[in-house]
């Protein structure tokens, strides 16, 4: 059996392109998995020494700069830029009560922030869920067209069966492979991007309570 190297030199159009869509599926899921590991490293690390920092400033402008230096995946700073734009006068907003502006600011900011860091989650539970069906579909695929070509010969063999059909096995082998790393990185970034929310609420709550005692009433 000459494996993976001998399906594709029998297999037919449709054989090679589920191949080769589960190799784009597997560079896919790769790609966003060394990216979002870098980066989650990245943002866990600097919210460790920016939220510290931050509160250690003696006034904003010194707890922005200490955000700038450690905060190198920008989480933190959208934040603190909601938190303390002005409101723009003659639009509803501006007419709003200011603790509900600064709520309302401070979850979009949010809402944006995390919505950067779980980019690529989609891809990666969308592969660990389609690509063992797809393998399945080039085994299933694979087995047909290997039975089709041996009963065009005649004489049909265990012998002249086992061989193709162990070969279009290999199809179902490639989607597990692909789907198995997709769905452990997704469980794990997904416990990561929870505890990085946790992180950024804690601080967003703690940030309006701050400055909506320091401001005057309107």
């Amino acid at each position: 059996m000459g494996g993976f190297s001998e399906f594709w030199s029998q297999s037919d159009g449709v054989g090679r392109a589920v191949a080769l869509i589960l190799l784009l599926m597997s560079v896919s899921a790769w790609v966003v998995i060394f990216w979002k590991s870098w980066t989650l490293r990245r943002t866990r690390q600097g919210m460790a020494q920016a939220v510290p920092a931050f509160w250690a400033a003696t006034d904003l402008a010194s707890g922005r700069a200490a955000l700038e230096a450690f905060d190198e995946e920008a989480v933190l700073l959208p934040l603190l830029d909601a938190a303390t734009a002005a409101a723009q006068t003659g639009t509803l907003e501006g007419a709003g009560k200011r603790e509900s502006r600064l709520t309302r600011r401070l979850r979009d900011a949010l809402h944006r922030v995390l919505a950067r860091l779980q980019f690529g989650q989609v891809l990666l539970a969308s592969i660990g869920s389609v690509s063992p069906f797809v393998g399945l579909f080039g085994t299933v695929w694979g087995i047909y067209h290997a039975l089709v070509s041996i009963s065009a010969g005649g004489n049909i063999t265990i012998e002249k069966i086992s061989g193709p059909v162990g070969e279009a096995l290999i199809m179902t082998a490639a989607g597990l492979a692909v789907a198995i790393p997709a769905v452990l990185a997704y469980n794990i970034f997904g416990k990561q991007v929870g505890d990085c929310e946790a992180e950024l609420e804690g601080f967003a709550h703690d940030l309006r309570e701050m400055l909506d005692q320091d401001r005057p009433a309107e």
